[in-house]
Order: structure tokens, then C-alpha cells, then sequence
């Protein structure tokens, strides 16, 4: 997978991606839909130090909001029904790697107050758990929606918007 482009806008993508490359700070990828966003989360994580580590996507638009946060926390044996063993989630197997959040806006508000509380506190706690999990992890994430707009209608979390956008890619259109 590589990314093109001589477009003077593909060319400021470069240079971020390569300035970003070398730090963990979250980054918040912004685009329509088409534009690459997932293309260029690979392009920082496979060229950052976290290289040989996982890199873990998930599509939080994909995952119904009941499983979404047993997909991105994991869960115990028992903690509700239908677990019948202990599943790590994605922030745990990305351990020393990167998680890619496609469509960050579909979170619930519910879970996003849990997402953030693990990537400030760089702890996780499965659905059902009693203890908490250190973690080692870099966020990217990605949205073709406005967040700031969210924030104002109260659909999505300021804190995490902050946390998640240290460094911000804007994708051109393709058109």
C-alpha cells in the first residue's frame, strides 16, 4: 500500500505524515469518504517506531453499539450472556502498536467517556473485570464528519475530541 499524488494538498499530507511519524501524539484524519483516511493511518503507523507492533482498525460504524465496547475493551468469561471466555479487545492487541478508529463519530456517547478515560489514564478494564490492564497504544482516528458540529449538538465528547485530534490531516476531495 502506497499513497500518490502531486497535488499540492497530497503533498501537505506527506509532510505531515512524515512529521507525525516520529512522535505518539493521536491523530484525527478528516476526509470524505473515499479519500484514503485508512490508507494514510497505515502510512504513520508502518513508518513510526511502532512499526513491528499491531496495527488494529476497527470500523465503529460497523459494530453495533452493543458490541462496540467488548470489541474495543474485550471482556471476562461470564460478563454478560453469551461470553463464554475471556476476549481481549482491540486496545490490549494493539499492544505496543497502533489502534485505527474508522468513523469516530458513530461512537456512543456512553463509550466514548470510556475511551477516553483509557487513553488518558493509558489503562483498560474488560466488559466484567475487576482489574485494570495497562496499556501501550497509539490512536489514530478517522471521521468524514464534522466533530466540531457533534460537540455542539452534545453527540460527541469535546475531551476526546482534543485527545484524539493533537495532530489533525485534513484529506482533499478526489474530485
Amino acid at each position: 500500500r502506497s499513497l500518490v499524488g502531486a497535488n499540492p494538498a497530497m503533498q501537505e499530507v506527506f509532510k505531515t505524515i512524515a512529521t507525525v511519524c516520529e512522535s505518539d501524539a493521536g491523530v484525527l484524519i478528516v476526509g470524505e469518504s473515499g479519500t484514503g483516511k485508512e490508507m494514510v493511518a497505515y502510512a504513520i503507523h508502518y513508518n513510526s517506531r511502532r512499526a513491528t507492533a499491531p496495527f488494529e482498525p476497527i470500523n465503529c460504524a460497523a459494530i453495533p453499539e452493543t458490541l462496540l465496547e467488548s470489541e474495543l475493551f474485550g471482556h471476562e468469561k461470564g460478563a454478560f450472556t453469551g461470553a463464554t471466555g475471556t476476549k481481549v479487545g482491540k486496545l490490549e492487541a494493539a499492544g505496543g502498536g497502533t489502534l485505527f478508529l474508522d468513523e469516530v463519530a458513530e461512537i456512543p456517547p456512553a463509550s466514548q467517556v470510556k475511551l477516553l478515560r483509557c487513553i488518558e489514564e493509558k489503562t483498560i478494564q474488560r466488559i466484567g473485570g475487576a482489574r485494570k490492564i495497562p496499556i501501550d497504544v497509539r490512536v489514530i482516528a478517522a471521521t468524514n464528519r464534522n466533530l466540531e458540529e457533534l460537540i455542539g449538538q452534545g453527540t460527541f465528547r469535546e475531551e476526546l475530541y482534543y485527545r484524539l485530534k493533537v495532530v489533525t490531516i485534513p484529506l482533499p476531495p478526489l474530485r
